[in-house]
């Protein structure tokens, strides 16, 4: 039988399968190109918001511990709320030191932030940087110049208690050793007066705001806080009062001295010199004073020792000596001769001793 079917071709061998060519055409490519940039865009962009959501966490937590600094304008901050740690705020406002922190700031801008918070009202006061502050504000009076009337300030992120306050606020200074005793006294002062805080006794306060000083440090606050106590607004210059001096005066004070003509003296003063003379001349006085003298000691009416096997028993009049020996066996002579010699040593060998 022929091979070959009526149309008259070979049937199509399995062996030799034939295939179609499919090739992808221009839409097909576009098409695949759109998919395939469809795709990696839309894994991009969930990758995208899943940093930024990983980066507004982090802003938040940030924002929250008080790590974002932000930029204020200046009159957006008071310092009303929290008493300073200074005295002589005019004095400093007015000092070399306040100018050269003016000329930094003037070349290099400001470096280092204040730190802020919010009162009961939501009003910004101010914390920590009042000589950067003060800083800016005369350089924008002084030269009209907007890019002084900015700050760099820190928001204390949660609301601290009032004590917390004090001690950020010293903090600072005393790290650095800027303040006085004086004024780290008025600190504790001005802090015990303060209503919204619990602890009244300013001597006790040292130890809250102070507790990281040492010990020494500690107790010389605590003597300018009886100093300033004690003396008051009498005390014109109390930044000028030396360490030493002022521990003595308030020593002195404290053994009972007159105050009343030290205050009388010192309100007199016209400057810190003669108020250092003041000072001086009250502790010099006190240690000049005559101390009471100690009454002489009672004799004692009788007092007892051993010599060997022999107890003696010494009392005004009488010296009595007990022993096991048979006294009436001895000999009177060897007696009379033992006696001799004991009053012997007592009258020339120790001519001071002339009784009991």
């Amino acid at each position: 039988m022929s091979k070959s079917n009526k149309f008259g071709f070979e049937p199509i061998s399995p062996e030799t399968p034939l295939r179609r060519e499919r090739s992808v055409g221009p839409m097909g490519a576009a098409v695949r190109e759109a998919a395939e940039s469809l795709s990696e865009t839309t894994e991009a962009k969930v990758e995208q918001r899943r940093k930024n959501a990983e980066d507004a966490k982090a802003f938040r937590a940030a924002q929250d511990e008080g790590r974002v600094l932000m930029s204020l304008s200046l009159s957006e901050i008071s310092t009303t709320d929290l008493p300073r740690d200074r005295l002589d705020l005019e004095e400093v406002a007015a000092s070399d030191e306040m100018e050269e922190l003016k000329a930094s700031i003037r070349e290099r801008g400001q470096k280092e932030p204040i730190e802020v918070y919010r009162d009961d009202e939501g009003a910004y006061q101010l914390k920590k940087g009042w000589r950067r502050f003060t800083a800016l504000s005369q350089l924008l009076e002084e030269t009209g110049d907007e890019r002084f009337g900015e700050i760099i300030a820190r928001v204390e992120s949660t609301a601290e208690d009032r004590l917390g306050r004090y001690i950020d606020m010293v903090e600072e200074n005393t790290v650095r050793e800027d303040l006085t005793f004086a004024e780290m006294a008025q600190v504790a002062i001005t802090a015990a007066q303060d209503e919204a805080i619990d602890e009244i006794d300013p001597d006790a306060m040292v130890m809250r705001l102070y507790g990281s000083l040492h010990k020494m440090k500690r107790s010389y606050i605590r003597s300018f806080v009886f100093l300033l106590s004690v003396l008051g607004e009498s005390l014109q210059w109390p930044k000028a009062v030396p360490r030493n001096l002022g521990v003595d005066v308030a020593r002195s004070l404290k053994t009972g001295q007159e105050a009343d003509g030290l205050r009388a003296k010192l309100e007199a003063c016209g400057n810190p010199e003669d108020q250092t003379k003041a000072l001086q001349s009250f502790v010099d006085a006190g240690k000049t004073t005559a101390k009471p003298t100690k009454e002489p000691a009672a004799p004692r009416e009788k007092f007892e020792f051993h010599v060997g096997s022999l107890k003696v028993t010494a009392r005004r009049g009488e010296c009595r000596i007990v022993s096991k020996d048979d006294f009436a066996s001895v000999p009177r002579h060897v007696l009379e001769k033992a006696i001799k010699a004991f009053e012997d040593e007592l009258r020339g060998g120790n001519a001071r001793v002339t009784q009991f």
